[in-house]
């Protein structure tokens, strides 16, 4: 498990794209036949992606998180980002199709993931409590409509783990995929003072690029970020993104709060 550890925003200025991208991208998290997974000191946070390849694939225990068992004290958002495949949580069996979301609370001890195309991205945080998983499909998310199409963020956005939906300790999850001719993954930018959020694209031709935007209103850096790669976005930075081409990108969130309005927009007047 790789750590990255917690930034301030006055390190931004002097840093270099390399430097960027080592601190707040993760280029490769899906690697056939492994599950790979990062802990970032921002609230805690685990995420990564595992792709079984064919062949059932446990979720080990790590000594970065202390656990005899990967949810011994934490909880898992699961997002389906390729081919129907299944997890299967202390004997009971899930099976996700593309986009679908399973919520896995704490306490479960075996988690194992299967399907020859399935590609799993996890998104843990800490948690106090036990609340029951929950496997929600695509069409039963809480579906929202965003933006217009002339100004080029025309998305659909289905909640699933969130404070009127899912329940979960900390998590907030859901997937926003933008409408052919959209670009704009959201506009105005803005920051979540009280949790960190964390990116991953997908559904990005091999082509196509995001240039995500990050950092403070008076000082913004940009990251150019692939198919499948993923961005952490600390409470100080804000995050917004405009790609080449339409994509789909998995939201998640950990922190203070799970309300889902709770954000402080950063126009694009404000921006530098």
């Amino acid at each position: 498990m790789e750590q990255r550890y917690a930034t301030n925003p006055s390190q931004i200025p002097g840093m270099t794209t390399e430097e960027l991208r080592s601190t707040f991208l993760l280029p490769e998290i899906f690697v056939p036949g492994e599950i790979r997974l990062t802990y970032t000191h921002h609230d805690r946070i685990v995420l990564g992606g595992a792709v079984p390849a064919g062949s059932p694939l446990p979720l080990p225990g790590y000594a970065e998180i202390r656990s005899d068992y990967f949810l011994e004290h934490r909880e898992v958002g699961i997002v389906n980002v390729g081919g129907t495949g299944t997890v299967t949580a202390d004997g009971e069996v899930y099976e996700l199709v593309k986009g679908a979301c399973l919520y896995l609370g704490r306490g479960i001890q075996e988690v194992v993931f299967d399907g020859a195309d399935a590609a799993f991205y996890l998104f843990s945080a800490p948690a106090h409590t036990a609340y029951p998983s929950v496997l929600v499909a695509p069409e039963d998310a809480t579906v929202r409509e965003l933006g217009d199409q002339s100004t080029s963020n025309r998305r659909t956005l289905r909640q699933y783990i969130h404070e009127n939906g899912v329940k979960s300790c900390q998590i907030v999850m859901g997937v926003t995929s933008l409408h052919e001719g959209s670009m704009w993954n959201t506009m105005p930018a803005h920051t979540h003072d009280r949790r960190t959020e964390c990116y991953l694209y997908f559904d990005l031709a091999d082509d196509a690029r995001i240039v995500h935007l990050m950092g403070e209103r008076e000082e913004t850096r940009h990251l150019i970020v692939a198919d499948r790669q993923a961005i952490i976005s600390p409470s100080w930075s804000l995050h917004s993104g405009v790609g080449t081409a339409a994509y789909s990108f998995v939201w998640a969130m950990a922190g203070e709060n799970q309300a889902f309005d709770d954000m402080d927009a950063a126009p694009i007047g404000e921006l530098k």
